[in-house]
């Protein structure tokens, strides 16, 4: 479904991406983890074609969107759900025209039809009757819930989740993970999850790849993670200030 073929990506005389390389089957959760600062967030960008890499080859459900002109890639952004890190809610509309942005802005479906689409989606992530209510009367695992809805509702082919449980409190936390369960097993839909609560990732992918200083260096399911011998990942998972990432190696 998504295919990363030695991408790299320089700003000014800073190399972030330096021949990045992995791919995510359909229907699978996928995990990519990494430092604040490893360059997951450029490595995103580049995937939702929002800035282009200076060489290598992205690959979304057989196009290489590396070569598309503007409007084609408009087109492959329709296959993308997202859920945004801080959830970015419009905080002058309600639930519901948050959740059914889409359709009021770019299809000519009648209010009714549209509530109707949006009450049904809040349904599948656990909000009912929320629809006429404004993102500060929410928590924040509800606002979650809503981005994920609102990221859902068109039926994307794949949603990319950007740090989903970053300032929610445990329990909420454990309310989203089992949310995004419930939709990849309900809707089959591709996951791509960034985050660097490796925790929180372990319990939703099947497989994920590590980003250390641009570079891919692990790339596996849970069982290749277990056994990696790389003294770098296993800092990592023990979330240790001794070994060999040293405190600038972002």
């Amino acid at each position: 479904m998504i295919s990363i073929e030695k991408v790299f990506k320089q700003f000014d005389k800073k190399q972030v991406l330096k021949g990045v390389s992995f791919s995510v089957k359909r229907g699978e959760t996928f995990l990519i983890i990494g430092r604040s600062g490893a360059g997951k967030s450029v490595l995103l960008k580049n995937i939702l074609g929002l800035i282009r890499p200076d060489s290598g080859k992205i690959i979304i459900n057989g196009v290489n969107i590396t070569q598309l002109e503007d409007k084609a890639l408009q087109k492959v952004r329709l296959q993308f759900g997202l859920v945004f890190q801080g959830s970015a809610l419009f905080d002058f509309l309600t639930v519901e025209e948050n959740v059914g942005f889409y359709f009021y802005q770019h299809t000519k479906d009648s209010k009714p039809v549209i509530r109707k689409k949006v009450k049904d989606t809040l349904a599948l992530v656990g909000l009912e009757g929320i629809e006429d209510m404004y993102p500060y009367q929410l928590s924040g695992g509800m606002r979650k819930r809503v981005a994920i809805a609102r990221a859902v509702i068109y039926n994307p082919d794949i949603i990319i989740y950007d740090e989903p449980t970053t300032g929610i409190d445990p329990i909420a936390v454990d309310k989203i993970v089992s949310l995004i369960e419930n939709l990849h097993n309900q809707l089959s839909i591709t996951s791509l999850v960034v985050t660097h609560d490796l925790e929180v990732g372990l319990k939703i992918a099947d497989r994920l790849a590590f980003l250390l200083g641009g570079r891919m260096i692990f790339e596996g399911d849970k069982a290749s993670l277990d056994a990696t011998k790389d003294k770098r990942v296993i800092q990592f998972l023990k979330g240790s200030s001794a070994g060999p990432i040293k405190e600038m190696e972002v």
